[in-house]
């Protein structure tokens, strides 16, 4: 008999407290990241979010959670990572 583990990411939700706060459910895992965006492939597509001051509490591979904090300015839906990967983000200028 063979053994495997799978992972289950489940729904994929959104929470978001006071502007500061989001806690996204569902996340197969985080393209990229620095203190103002975040490219995050989750179960439903891609999720570019924007803010300031931007920092991961909490991410939990396993269970498909991630906890982000500092002053959210939007989030949207992308057809594919290429499009935002065409835009430098910070550590793209720092490790060019």
């Amino acid at each position: 008999m063979e053994n495997t583990s799978s992972v289950n990411l489940g729904s994929h939700n959104i929470a978001i407290s006071e502007r500061k706060n989001m806690v996204i459910n569902g996340v197969k895992k985080i393209d990229s990241f620095d203190e103002e965006e975040f490219l995050i492939e989750t179960t439903m597509g891609y999720l570019f979010l924007k803010g300031e001051g931007l920092e991961i509490v909490k991410l939990d591979t396993y269970q498909g959670n991630v906890s982000i904090k500092g002053k959210i300015n939007s989030f949207n839906y992308v057809e594919s990572a290429t499009k935002r990967e065409k835009e430098p983000s910070l550590i793209g200028k720092l490790f060019k």
